[in-house]
C-alpha cells in the first residue's frame, strides 16, 4: 500500500510541471497541419493525373 501512495504522490507532483499548451497553439498548430496536409494532397493529385495521363495515351 505504501508503493501505490508513494507513485500517487510522485504522479502528483509530476503533473504539475506540465506545461499544457494554450488555446492559441492548438489553433495554430491545427491550421500548420491543415495547410501542409492539403498541398501535400494536391500534390499528390496532380501527379497522380499527370501519371494517368501519359499511361493511357502509351496504352
Amino acid at each position: 500500500m505504501e508503493k501505490l501512495k508513494l507513485y500517487y504522490e510522485q504522479a502528483k507532483s509530476e503533473l504539475t510541471k506540465v506545461i499544457f499548451p494554450t488555446k492559441d497553439q492548438i489553433r495554430n498548430a491545427f491550421i500548420s497541419v491543415f495547410v501542409v496536409v492539403s498541398v501535400i494532397s494536391l500534390f499528390l493529385a496532380i501527379i497522380d493525373m499527370i501519371m494517368s495521363y501519359t499511361l493511357s495515351t502509351i496504352i
